[in-house]
């Protein structure tokens, strides 16, 4: 009882954590482990601080215990980088095909190994609207209608039909009065039964009838109309009918359904040529040695001249090649509106050779 009033006293002179040396934790942990039951005799640090001790020594001398001497040679650090981006890359992947990769590319390590630095599985970032629908261009089409006023106010319509795949122009039919047997046949007419597409996007418009789906159904198209006015639900043919406007059909004035006839399968043909141009790492055909020789189509008629606002629409130089810019003359002058009063021609002459 004197000496703990002695330790009580000692206490209240210094200061309330006292500072304790290694060696003086190596004896107070040595004593514990000897004697557990002198915990209860400890004044100057706490019970639970000794224990913590012991329990970090064990830790130490167990890990110095098991330091490693040898053994199996470490995995370089950018092999293991390069199997995590792999397997982070192709989520499909497991541990055999990397494994089979990395042999490939002269790193030689074990299949257990390359099971153990992958990526933790998961289901990884999911595909965008953008690819999903890329990887289904192949089975979609889409229709709609060019409308066309002519220069008696009346209106031309034509029927757009669209291929998703790299928007490839199918149809350019033309007709003043548009009626759901008529639609019917120019699909039938635009996709051979081995060639329809799975899904087909139209609008909502009153010519779309009942005999046209029946003819999608037998055909086995599933019909897709859109929302009422939505525009941007049909984007692919919006621009290809917007692309025909600015670039040739707000250059002219319509004459009539054989003139507007004659214009688009103009058009088409540029289109389709423009399709086929060689596009450098695309792995198409090599290109010619030089652009197809164009028929000069002012020398048809000595009149005309190519028109203030765009000449690059008549001449072909837009951006220096033979495209959707290059319009020939027969887009201008239909050969049908033509007066034979106002240009006289010879019985000898040459008939014109535009498109």
């Amino acid at each position: 009882m004197l000496l703990r009033h002695q330790l009580n006293v000692l206490r209240r002179s210094v200061p309330s954590k006292p500072k304790l040396a290694p060696t003086d934790r190596l004896f107070f942990v040595w004593l514990y482990h000897l004697f557990p039951s002198a915990l209860n005799a400890v004044a100057i640090v706490q019970p639970e601080t000794i224990v913590r001790w012991h329990r970090a020594g064990f830790r130490l001398y167990w890990r110095w215990k098991s330091r490693s001497r040898g053994g199996r040679p470490r995995i370089p650090l950018e092999a293991r980088r390069l199997i995590r981006e792999m397997s982070l890359a192709n989520r499909l992947w497991g541990a055999p095909r990397i494994h089979g990769e990395l042999l490939k590319l002269g790193i030689e390590i074990a299949q257990s190994t390359v099971a153990k630095y992958m990526a933790k599985s998961g289901r990884g970032r999911s595909q965008t609207w953008r690819t999903f629908l890329r990887n289904h261009a192949a089975g979609i089409g889409a229709v709609d209608f060019l409308i066309v006023p002519t220069v008696g106010f009346k209106l031309l319509f034509a029927l757009v039909v669209l291929s998703h795949q790299r928007r490839r122009l199918i149809s350019l039919s033309v007709t003043p009065h548009p009626t759901a047997e008529w639609i019917t046949h120019q699909i039938t007419d635009a996709f051979p039964w081995d060639e329809a597409p799975t899904h087909m996007i139209r609008d909502r418009d009153a010519s779309y009838g009942h005999a046209v789906t029946r003819r999608l159904a037998a055909m086995g198209i599933r019909d897709h109309p859109t929302a009422p006015q939505p525009p941007w639900q049909n984007g692919h043919a919006e621009r290809l009918i917007g692309s025909i406007r600015r670039e040739c059909i707000d250059h002219v004035i319509v004459f009539g359904e054989a003139h507007l006839r004659f214009i688009l399968a103009a058009y088409a043909r540029l289109l389709q040529r423009t399709a086929n141009a060689f596009v450098p790492g695309q792995g198409l055909a090599e290109p010619s040695a030089g652009p197809a020789p164009r028929p000069d189509c002012r020398a048809a008629d000595s009149r005309w001249t190519a028109p203030s606002i765009l000449p690059d629409l008549v001449s072909g130089s837009h951006k220096g090649y033979n495209g959707r810019r290059g319009l020939e003359k027969a887009c201008m002058v239909h050969p049908s509106v033509r007066r034979s009063a106002d240009v006289p021609r010879s019985d000898a002459e040459e008939p014109s050779q535009c498109p």
